[in-house]
């Protein structure tokens, strides 16, 4: 028998995002206007946005970390990211949640982050 909170073998430790969504690639762009105060690279290509999952009645539910839990603006990204979703034409709802689950390393961040970043 296995415990509820621990995770079945194979499943993913990140949810699969709604990439096939209509509305998947217009969200993409909006979270692209966040940025870590930090850090000169937009929160999606830094790998901070875990899942984006868009339901058939267009609720936008929206999963990410940080770079660290200490991170100093902690409490205000994911309003952020809401403020950046919310206004787009269709969108119905939107949910942001934190997680440090897996944690955040920089094997997340896409090629053009690390480009900008120069670790390439």
């Amino acid at each position: 028998m296995t415990d509820a909170s621990t995770p079945v073998e194979g499943t993913p430790l990140i949810a699969p995002s709604s990439t096939d969504h209509p509305l998947y690639d217009t969200v993409v762009e909006a979270i692209r206007s966040v940025y870590d105060p930090e850090i000169p690279v937009n929160i999606f290509d830094l790998g901070l946005i875990y899942t984006i999952d868009i339901s058939p009645e267009n609720a936008v539910n929206v999963i990410m970390t940080l770079t660290a839990p200490g991170c100093p603006v902690a409490g205000e990204m994911p309003g952020w990211v809401a403020d950046a979703v919310e206004p787009l034409p269709g969108v119905k709802h939107v949910d942001v949640a934190m997680t440090f689950e897996p944690q955040w390393g920089m094997e997340m961040m896409s090629d053009e982050a690390r480009l900008e970043l120069g670790f390439m």
